[in-house]
Order: C-alpha cells, then sequence, then structure tokens
C-alpha cells in the first residue's frame, strides 16, 4: 500500500497495513541514523535478512539520545513546527513569483530550492549566474543563500539552483527580507543575461 506520511498518521488502520515505515533523522533531528519499523513478521524478516548490516552500522548511544530529545523538545513545544510552517509559507509566497526563477522543492520542506526555469546554455553557466545571484543577495543585503553544484561523482542529476534553509529561529521580518532580496537581485541579474 502506498500512501502519504499525513495519510497516515491521520488515520491508524492504515499505518497497521503498511508493510514497512522507514525515516531518515539526518536533517529534521540534526543527528544521523534512520530507523525502519513495520509488522511483526516484516521486522523478524529484516532482522534475519540484514542483520550483519544493521548491526554492524547501528546508531551510536549518543545520537540515538540526540535524536530522542529533539523529538521530546517537539513534543512538548507543538508552537516551533507552526512557526517553522508560518515561515516556509511566507518564503514560497514571496518567492513564488521571481521572473526566471522557480521553486522546485516540496511545499512544506524546511529546504526551500529555486532553480532557473530556462538553462542560460551550460550547467557552467547557470551555476555562474545563480552563484553571481547569491553572492549579490549577501553582500548587498546580507541574505546568505547556498548554491547546489554538482559533482562528476553524483548518480542522480538534480538541477542546479539556490538552496535556502529555513529555520524557527527566522523572524518573520527576515523572510520578507529574504524575498525582497533575491527578487531585486534575480531580476536585475537574470535581465543582465537577456
Amino acid at each position: 500500500m502506498k500512501a502519504t506520511r499525513l495519510e497516515c498518521l491521520a488515520d491508524q488502520e492504515k499505518v497497521e497495513k503498511i508493510d514497512i515505515i522507514t525515516a531518515a533523522m539526518g536533517h529534521a533531528l540534526a543527528t544521523e541514523g534512520g530507523f525502519c519499523t513495520g509488522s511483526a513478521r516484516v521486522i523478524d524478516h529484516q532482522r534475519l535478512s540484514s542483520s550483519g548490516y544493521v548491526f554492524s552500522a547501528s546508531l551510536p548511544p549518543y545520537l540515538a539520545s540526540a535524536a530522542i530529545t529533539a523529538i521530546d523538545v517537539l513534543e512538548s513545544n507543538p508552537a516551533l513546527v507552526a512557526k517553522l510552517k508560518e515561515n516556509i509559507a511566507i518564503l514560497w509566497k514571496g518567492l513564488s513569483n521571481i521572473q526566471g526563477l522557480s521553486i522546485a522543492s516540496h511545499p512544506e520542506s524546511p529546504i526551500v530550492f529555486l532553480k532557473l526555469e530556462k538553462s542560460i546554455g551550460s550547467v557552467k553557466d547557470d551555476l555562474k549566474l545563480l552563484e553571481n545571484i547569491a553572492d549579490r543577495a549577501l553582500k548587498e543585503d546580507s541574505v546568505f543563500v547556498v548554491v547546489s553544484k554538482r559533482s562528476t561523482l553524483d548518480k542522480c542529476r538534480l538541477p542546479i539552483g539556490i538552496k535556502l534553509l529555513v529555520s524557527v529561529a527566522h523572524s518573520e521580518s527576515d523572510m520578507f527580507k529574504a524575498c525582497e532580496s533575491l527578487k531585486r537581485v534575480a531580476e536585475v541579474v537574470l535581465n543582465n543575461y537577456n
């Protein structure tokens, strides 16, 4: 059965019909590793079939403790998640109408990914253009964004783009400033290339 995370959380019966649930803890919980869970039958199979890997790559106790603490903080402060969602929505609204750039990430993701709507020629030229936008946003408005780069080792060729990392620590004015800066700088830089 294939279902979204939100559908599963909302309906316990659907959770029971799912064979296996996996999650990574690297980004959201500022730790490493992940977990898999499911019915007793599936977990027994996993334990028997992958014991060499599972036990040789087990999460160290201090990282498990960090993940548990992060979950405890989120459970005791539901306002943190609400604030993060508000910040993401503000950024999405502000960045969604920049000429020449489009948002290529999930609307609820705290990593907002902007990519060029149309390549200006080569990956190298696109990268130079995006780095120019990022550099000007930093120099002119103190807005720090990251330009993703490709490696020759990448198996999956994702588009290059600008990454914005949204946090609960950002204020509403931080979000508006980032949007205004990127919009202004992108228009200037993209107009110079057209």
